[in-house]
């Protein structure tokens, strides 16, 4: 069976520079763990590199050697949460016994799910947002890697037709973007019944170009 392994990230990153000393790491992490409560709480538009800097106990000196602005703090967040999407995703997909481009869709899509009930910052940031030029870039670019994995993993594993085009692929990965827009629109938790809809459309749209 083909795997699928987490996407490497492309485009800008939120972080001004890589930490390497451990000290560092946890304190970019605290940065990141604060904005995220505030998010969360407030929301995006509510956040503030000196708010974060005081709940995170730091310099708001400290903060600015890693983060350029608030808004590289809200991209650092998105990168963060979707590299977890991308290990979720792989890591159910190889558990996955009886594959067929339903049993693909389904698990990519509530591997999503998982991530977004333990990021709810993302929800914010990614499904109610998108003001961010850099973020919105970061989140396209994403859907497109997205898609290029899943499509090869779904020739490969023979689930799909050789010639299921590229744009095909981003294009279901679009449509279950959306669907996730919907139902995360007014509740955190999300919409079961739009999640499952969106699981079923995708599939039915995917069926078209399986073998």
């Amino acid at each position: 069976m083909p795997a699928v392994t987490a996407l490497t990230a492309t485009g800008s990153s939120g972080l001004r520079r890589t930490p390497t000393q451990t000290r560092s790491r946890e304190r970019v992490e605290r940065i990141l763990e604060c904005a995220s409560a505030i998010v969360v709480q407030h929301g995006v538009d509510a956040l503030s590199t000196r708010d974060i800097a005081v709940a995170a106990g730091v310099p708001i000196a400290s903060l600015y050697q890693y983060f350029s602005d608030r808004d590289a703090i809200l991209l650092a967040l998105v990168e963060r949460d979707t590299h977890e999407m991308d290990e979720q995703v792989a890591q159910d997909l190889a558990t996955v016994e009886d594959l067929s481009i339903a049993a693909l869709v389904e698990t990519t899509m509530r591997a999503y799910v998982k991530v977004y009930a333990r990021r709810p910052d993302f929800v914010e940031i990614w499904l109610r947002g998108r003001t961010n030029a850099a973020i919105y870039e970061f989140g396209r670019q994403h859907n497109q890697r997205t898609a290029q994995e899943l499509r090869a993993f779904a020739i490969e594993a023979g689930l799909a037709r050789t010639d299921l085009p590229a744009a095909a692929a981003e294009f279901a990965v679009e449509i279950g973007d959306r669907c996730f827009q919907l139902a995360y629109e007014h509740d955190l938790a999300g919409d079961t019944y739009l999640i499952e809809q969106g699981i079923v459309m995708v599939s039915a749209y995917l069926r078209g170009f399986s073998k």
